[in-house]
């Protein structure tokens, strides 16, 4: 009796590599989106909803801060990292399209 196999589309390491980036990026676009939409609602500087997503996103805003003179406002920070990472997501994407399409 033969198995039936089916070939999962997360088999090879390097589309595990793939997803694994693109989920990254996901998540990044997010976390910066929901941050930067807290930030324009929140009343309160103190707000710990604000100090939550301050504290997630600072790893994520930490290297674009680094681009920018000091003293450069958060929100455009915050919205230069959202955009990198937006971009990176669909770099990433189209980049996997066109290794699928390549092998096939």
């Amino acid at each position: 009796m033969g198995l039936l196999r089916c070939r999962s589309p997360l088999s090879d390491p390097t589309s595990q590599i793939f997803f694994l980036l693109r989920f990254l990026c996901f998540m990044a676009v997010v976390y910066l989106a929901l941050h930067k939409v807290v930030a324009k609602l929140s009343r309160k500087p103190d707000s710990k909803l604000l100090w939550f997503f301050s504290v997630v996103t600072a790893p994520l805003t930490r290297p674009i801060k680094m681009r920018f003179a000091p003293g450069t406002a958060d929100d455009r920070i915050l919205s230069a990292a959202l955009l990198f990472y937006l971009a990176v997501w669909l770099i990433v994407i189209l980049i996997e399209r066109a290794l699928i399409t390549a092998s096939n």
